[in-house]
């Protein structure tokens, strides 16, 4: 599957680092000292997340791409 998830990164004050959450797979995040490092921090958390779900039969969502908040 590949990495078609929306990724929410902002900075933390009170963490003193950028966080990456990932909305569509619950508690898949990552921080990082810039922006660049949570991404690429949250893209690897991002595959162990569904590596794990797969190992314990947990269903995987499908990407819906850009969320839609109203």
């Amino acid at each position: 599957m590949g990495k078609k998830y929306e990724i929410i990164i902002f900075w933390s004050s009170e963490d003193n680092a950028y966080i990456a959450e990932v909305p569509e797979l619950p508690g898949c995040m990552a921080d990082g000292n810039t922006y660049q490092e949570a991404l690429k921090n949250v893209e690897q958390i991002i595959d162990e997340w569904i590596e794990t779900a797969t190992q314990l039969g947990r269903p995987i969502p499908q990407p819906k791409g850009r969320l839609m908040y109203a």
